[in-house]
């Protein structure tokens, strides 16, 4: 398995544009699948869990074609309405598939998906939604079936704005018979381009990015369309991370600031500099310089978007473990996200854990030392600290980033960072051993 080997202390610099966004492309491939014919999907990005889904997507029957960061999904001919395990297991986003299977062939068979162990993730609003609006879902021994006749429009109140239940629900209603309102929705960026992708295949949505969506279904198959992707605000923020850790002057561009205001509230608290592109500028972009020394941005909530992301909460620990001062994180939304810090502490971090609480005490220099990622964003925190720490950082496990990260050791370098990518026979070969977590 392949490892990151990081020696800390370059300041980056640089420019770059921001990936297609892991968490917008996921649920827009997945309805492709609604769509009788071919869907172009433009800035894609190249990762792991978009080859899972596109795994997924040809056992249904579509035919995919990837022509540098375009996605051709032609699902003319989907003949199946089943996942197997294997697949639903290797991909969390894999349950986007019930809305329009149920949609498209009336039926839907999954199991419960996979993805990074950081916490319980019920899925249970999405079936919640997807019964309301006339669906039938039982389980048996491990598997779900899903049924329906014709969906018909509903009203439906989320007890959590859950973003994969909110975008479920809006798959399966584009197509169903009447009106669907969809109140305590998820506000998330990812889930007005899950709308704005619809509406260019015909749908009728309004009030994404709000707590109240309108679907009018229509009764009629989608068509197709050519849709260009948005940029990936978790990816863009890890990247100005990783400059204010390291002190140093990183542009994103194709990265809209209104999708990171508290994120960017965070950094200029900890003594960056940061500057945003104007509301309405045609290239859309985020600046920042890093400070000579951080310092705490003292409580860090994530929450439900517009509140700090909770896939930037452990990119931020990292940076809090070399901040001046104390900082208390709280994550709301999972309960097991702080599983990087048992591996920031073998750096030399001062982390305390409680509960859904952690206590971050900044420490001199981190020392470098081997660590093993144990979920997507915990691996781009470990990545983070390693570019701030003395000496050699090995970062085991990295297939997780791989998952959410294009390319993420070449990027860094052609910002300035000393990072080179290694596989495990390499590092055996070289008599390096490796690491154990002991989480």
């Amino acid at each position: 398995m392949d490892s990151y080997e990081i020696r800390g202390g370059t300041r980056l610099s640089g420019e770059l544009r921001a990936s297609g966004a892991k968490n917008a492309v996921l649920p827009i491939l997945a309805a492709s699948a609604m769509i009788p014919g071919e869907t172009v999907l433009d800035h894609c990005p190249d990762l792991a869990d978009v080859d899972n889904m596109c795994r997924i997507l040809t056992h249904l029957g579509c035919r995919i074609r990837r022509e540098g960061e375009t996605l051709r999904v032609d699902a003319s001919r989907l003949h199946c309405c089943s996942v197997p395990e294997e697949l639903m297991k290797s991909l969390r986003s894999s349950v986007f598939l019930a809305g329009p299977l149920l949609s498209r062939c009336g039926q839907a068979i999954l199991s419960t998906p996979g993805g990074c162990a950081i916490g319980k993730r019920p899925i249970d609003l999405h079936f919640l939604g997807l019964t309301a609006l006339g669906a039938s879902v039982t389980e048996r021994e491990g598997r779900l079936f899903c049924r329906s006749g014709r969906l018909r429009g509903t009203e439906i109140r989320l007890d959590y704005p859950s973003v994969g239940a909110t975008e479920n629900i809006l798959m399966a209603a584009a197509s169903a018979v009447g009106e669907t309102v969809l109140t305590n929705a998820a506000r998330e960026p990812e889930i007005v381009d899950l709308q704005n992708f619809l509406n260019g295949c015909g749908a009728q949505i309004s009030g994404a990015g709000t707590s109240v969506i309108r679907i009018r279904g229509t009764g009629k198959p989608l068509r197709s369309c050519r849709y260009r992707i948005m940029g990936d605000r978790v990816e863009g923020g890890t990247y100005l991370m990783a400059a204010a850790v390291t002190g140093g002057t990183v542009t994103v561009r194709d990265l809209d600031p209104v999708w990171l205001g508290a994120e960017l509230a965070a950094l200029e608290r900890m003594g960056c500099r940061v500057e945003r592109s104007l509301p309405g500028e045609c290239e859309p972009f985020v600046a920042i310089r890093g400070p000579q020394a951080l310092r705490s941005p003292g409580f860090v909530r994530a929450e439900p978007w517009p509140g700090f992301s909770t896939d930037l909460q452990s990119p931020l620990m990292a940076l809090c473990t070399v901040a001046e001062g104390t900082t208390v994180i709280e994550d709301t939304v999972f309960e097991n996200r702080f599983q990087c810090a048992g591996e920031l502490r073998k750096l030399g971090a001062v982390i305390r854990v409680n509960g859904r609480r952690a206590e971050v005490t900044g420490t001199a220099p981190l020392a470098g030392t081997t660590v093993t990622s144990g979920d997507l964003r915990g691996g781009a925190a470990l990545v983070l600290a390693g570019l701030a720490a003395r000496g050699k950082t090995i970062v085991e496990n990295i297939c997780h980033t791989d998952r959410g990260y294009g390319k993420f050791d070449i990027v860094l370098k052609e910002l300035g960072a000393n990072i080179e990518r290694r596989d495990v026979n390499e590092r055996e070969r070289r008599g390096e051993t490796t690491g154990v977590s002991e989480e």
